[in-house]
Formats: C-alpha cells, sequence, structure tokens
C-alpha cells in the first residue's frame, strides 16, 4: 500500500491498515513538523476511533493545555466591548455527552499528527518516510507503480503497491494527475494566518478566557484568535474576501494590536496566506487509486469538520483495502468508498460554508457604529441586543454532533436496507439508531466498556436474543475467509436501541444488516455485504 501524504488523515490510514495488519509506506514531501496547524479539534468520532486505537491518553497528553477553557466570544476588541458567548468546560472536565463513551478533544495537527506518527508506528507495519515526494505513478491493473524522490539527496527510485491512497492535500498531486475535477464554491475568502507566542496575553487585556475570539468592528467580521496551545501560543486569522491579496508582517501586527485594543510585545512565528474553499471531488477513485482527505474535498474550518471528515474517510476505506489485499472483499467494497463518503463530504462542506456565513454575517447585517463608540444603557442594550442574535445563529456551529455521529451511507451497495424509513439529517442533535448504513450506537455494558469496544477489527454479529441461530451466518463467513465474531448481549438498553435480534456491523462500526432472523441465503448476505455480489436479498428492502 503506498500512502502518499503525511497530515493526519495519511497517518490515520498508515496507523488504522498497520492495526489490521497491512503494510504500506507513506510518503511526506515536507518534515515532521507542523508550523501552521491546519485543525485543531479531534471530534467525537475521531475521538472514538482513537479509542479503539488505543490512543486516547496519547491525545491528551499531546501538548495542549487541557485545563483552558473552551469558551468563545464575539468582541470588539479585548479591551473593548464584548457581544457575547457561547461557554465551553475545559476539556480536562467536558464528559462525554449520553450518545459516545468520548467527548470531542482539543489537539491542534501539531499535537496530533505525531500521535498519529507514533500509533503507525507501533504497529510495526508503516514505513513512513519524510522529506520525500510523489513524482509520478502509473497504474497497471493488478498493481501500482511509483516514481519518488527523496528530497535529502535527490534520488528517485520506484515502488510498486497494490494499491494507491492520495492523502495529498488541497493541492494533491495525485488528483491532479488522475484529471479529476472538484465541484462546489470555489474562493470564499483569501486569509492570512499568523501564529504568534505571547506570554500571558491574559494579563493584557480585559475579557474573560477563550479559546477562540471573534473581532467584530463596523465593517463587520474581519479576525479571529484562537488559544492553539491553551499557552502562550495563538494563531491569528485576518479574514479577506474573494480577492487575493498579500499581507507582510506590518500590516499583520497592526491588525494583532487592533485585535487585543493596545500595543504589546510578541513574536511572530509564521505567516501563512490560504484559499478558503468549498469544493468536492467528481470522484475519489479511478482504478487503483483513491482519493481521501482534503485531496477529495475541501472545506471551511468552520466547524470542525475538515480532518474529521478525513479520519473517516480513513477508517472507511482502510478496513475495504485489507480485505481486498487479503482476499475475502469484492470490487463492489472498493466502490462503496466514494458511494459512502462523498455525501458525507457534500453535507459536511456544505454545512462548513453555512456556518462561515453564519460567522461573517456581521459584514452583511453591520452593527450600528454606535456600540463601538460609548458605553451609555442605550448602546449597552443595542450591543445586547445584537450580541444575542448573532450567538444564536452560532449555535449551529458550536454544537454539531449530528454532523460527527449522525452520517448515514443510504443506498450504498453493501448495506442490506430493512425497509424502515430515513430519519432526517439533523445537525444539532443525534438520535441513535441501529438502521442499516447508519454508527452502531453506543451503550454502557459496564463501567467503562462501551458496546463500541466490540467493533473494529472483524464484522461482529450482536445477538440480543440466544434464540436466534446464527451458525447459517458463522459457517458462510468462513468459507468466504470473512472475520466475523458473534457477541450475545444481555442488556436492555442495547435492545432498545438497536431494535433487532441480529444486528451485523462492519469492521467500521457501521451497520451492514440488522433482522429478528437470518435470511434464507446466508451466503449472499455475506457476498453482499463484502461486495462479492449485488443481487437482492429475498425478503430484503432493496
Amino acid at each position: 500500500m503506498l500512502i502518499v501524504g503525511g497530515g493526519p488523515v495519511g497517518l490515520a490510514l498508515a496507523g488504522d491498515l498497520g492495526w489490521r495488519g497491512v503494510d504500506s509506506v507513506l510518503v511526506e514531501s515536507r518534515t515532521n513538523t507542523v508550523f501552521q496547524p491546519k485543525m485543531d479539534m479531534v471530534g467525537i468520532r475521531t475521538m472514538e476511533f482513537c479509542r479503539r486505537w488505543g490512543i486516547v491518553e496519547d491525545v491528551h497528553a499531546a501538548g495542549y493545555n487541557r485545563q483552558y477553557i473552551q469558551d468563545c466570544a464575539w468582541v470588539t476588541d479585548l479591551n473593548g466591548y464584548e457581544f457575547g458567548r457561547e461557554e465551553f468546560p475545559a476539556p480536562a472536565d467536558e464528559q462525554p455527552p449520553q450518545h459516545s463513551p468520548q467527548h470531542r478533544e482539543r489537539c491542534p495537527q501539531n499535537f496530533f499528527d505525531p500521535v498519529l506518527a507514533r500509533f503507525a508506528g507501533r504497529t510495526g507495519r508503516a514505513d513512513i518516510r519524510y522529506r520525500t515526494e510523489l513524482v509520478s505513478f502509473e497504474d497497471h491493473g493488478e498493481f501500482v507503480t511509483a516514481v519518488l524522490r527523496n528530497r535529502e539527496n535527490d534520488q528517485k527510485y520506484e515502488v510498486e503497491a497494490q494499491y494507491l491512497v492520495g492523502c495529498d492535500g488541497g493541492g494533491s498531486t495525485v488528483r491532479t494527475a488522475l484529471g479529476i475535477q472538484m465541484s462546489g464554491e470555489g474562493t470564499l475568502t483569501y486569509t492570512s494566518n499568523a501564529v504568534f507566542r505571547c506570554e500571558n496575553l491574559e494579563h493584557l487585556h480585559n475579557k474573560k478566557r477563550a479559546y477562540r475570539y471573534i473581532f467584530i468592528g463596523p465593517e463587520g467580521t474581519w479576525a479571529t484568535l484562537v488559544a492553539i496551545n491553551g499557552r502562550d501560543q495563538w494563531r491569528f486569522s485576518l479574514i479577506g474576501d474573494e480577492s487575493r491579496s498579500e499581507v507582510g508582517e506590518t500590516e499583520m501586527r497592526k491588525a494583532i494590536g487592533r485585535a487585543i485594543g493596545r500595543d504589546f510585545d510578541f513574536e511572530i512565528l509564521s505567516i501563512l496566506p490560504w484559499e478558503r474553499r468549498q469544493l468536492v471531488a467528481d470522484t475519489y477513485r479511478e482504478g487503483r487509486v483513491f482519493l481521501a482527505g482534503d485531496a477529495a474535498h475541501l472545506t471551511s474550518p468552520t466547524g470542525g469538520f475538515g480532518m474529521n471528515t478525513g479520519v473517516l474517510d480513513a477508517v472507511n476505506l482502510s478496513w475495504k483495502l485489507a480485505a481486498a489485499i487479503e482476499g475475502w472483499g469484492g470490487e463492489a467494497l472498493l466502490d462503496s468508498y466514494e458511494y459512502e463518503q462523498r455525501p458525507v463530504a457534500i453535507r459536511n462542506v456544505t454545512e462548513a460554508g453555512g456556518n462561515l456565513k453564519r460567522m461573517l454575517g456581521p459584514r452583511v447585517a453591520k452593527p450600528s457604529p454606535e456600540v463601538f463608540e460609548d458605553d451609555s444603557p442605550q448602546t449597552q442594550a443595542a450591543r445586547r441586543e445584537y450580541g444575542d442574535a448573532y450567538t444564536e445563529a452560532m449555535k449551529r456551529e458550536w454544537f454539531s454532533i449530528g454532523i460527527h455521529l449522525g452520517y448515514v451511507y443510504e443506498g450504498s451497495p453493501v448495506v442490506i436496507p430493512d425497509g424502515t424509513t430515513m430519519p432526517p439529517l439533523e445537525v444539532q442533535t443525534y438520535a441513535p439508531t441501529a438502521r442499516p448504513g447508519h454508527r452502531a450506537p453506543h451503550v454502557w455494558l459496564d463501567t467503562d466498556r462501551s458496546l463500541l469496544d466490540e467493533y473494529g477489527h472483524d464484522f461482529v454479529a450482536v445477538r440480543f436474543d440466544p434464540a436466534v441461530d446464527l451458525a447459517p451466518l458463522t459457517d458462510a463467513a468462513r468459507a468466504r475467509a470473512v472475520p466475523l465474531r458473534v457477541v450475545d448481549v444481555d442488556n436492555a438498553e442495547a435492545a432498545e436501541s438497536y431494535a433487532a435480534k441480529v444486528t451485523l456491523v462492519r469492521p467500521d462500526g457501521s451497520v451492514a444488516w440488522r433482522g429478528d432472523g437470518l435470511p434464507a441465503d446466508s451466503d449472499l448476505l455475506i457476498a453482499r455485504v463484502v461486495g462479492h455480489s449485488r443481487e437482492r436479498i429475498p425478503g430484503a428492502c432493496v
């Protein structure tokens, strides 16, 4: 397996493949140092995968100050007026929601990438080569060859792999070489980020601590400030519009001073101009070559969906590639990767674009000029009214569990529908369901044991009624060398949540099939869910 791109998605893919016993070579043209973290929120579903991989404590210890409160506030400047805020606890104090054994975690890319790299390395299956770039590749039908270049000594060499996955970002070399186009909205904004260091920044202003500040001026929303390590490093984003412009250090320093509301000493560590886009690749696969992460979808960071969607790509694709390599996965299983993940990406990038529009709403509905000028009772009331409306609008971004857990692989060729109606796709709420195509629900089976802990390596037949004979299913799986385990669960809450006597859960933790008894042809059921057949199962709603 050849993986191009060593960001969080490529590293997660290498780690998950290695966890499954599959060898990979990962090449990354840059070093392993991240100067400008492109993500900082590890979503709840990604944390469930981290739990599966046994690296939750590594994420906790990665380097972010987990005692730092996570409020989001909107202000004129840090020594000016506050319009409002949404309060969130520090990561160390946050509790998992009802529907998951984990909660989201603050872990910027400069901390998260090393965690994933160590995880991949510990599997003993991932060969990670930094300062190595992809020069070219060719799909030969039965395998892929690629020419790589070691940037340290300029030496070129060729490798052969069964599959190639491009996780190489928005400017993907792999996607470009395949000629795959992207659809959606192009440039949303040109933005410039500056990571700067300042000890005790909180002592230089009069606002309560917050993870993120949004700055609103007479022109509307113009910048944000994020606590990138919860200590002394901050990421300041100067938000432009659709017009390309270069921001030098002098202009950046002036803008940071405006945001804080005073002159102060600070060290700029790096400046990065970037383009905010809302695009999804028209296809995720050409032959033996796949796309994942930003190579497949580009999204505004508003909401924190980008990397988390990419890790979901990696976990969805990993077990399917492992199945193909091991001989028990069919061609329809590989095809299902695009069928399942592309609609998820479209939904998520669209939602993130909506979050951006809400965040930039003050550019359209500008505050009254007087809210910046005095602190009279009338002005305080006007500022409070404006802030309350903005707070309400922004809740959709802050509370988005439905995006992270409520995705569904509706109509997938390797999911067997049961005739139930697809529930509405919600953003701010999540209702667990074991309907085929959905994430299998979490239920606590013991103090620290979740039903999700049973899923990962194999297919799992979760049986709530021991009277149901699963021998035909296990025999069919064994005949096709499909890894399958039976897990008997005696738990009323789980039985109610799964709403069937037997539920077949895939290695990625999604439901493939459920029913109160096996279909007449168990071999056809197994063949369908591993992509060896598209034949209709008698009695199933296909």
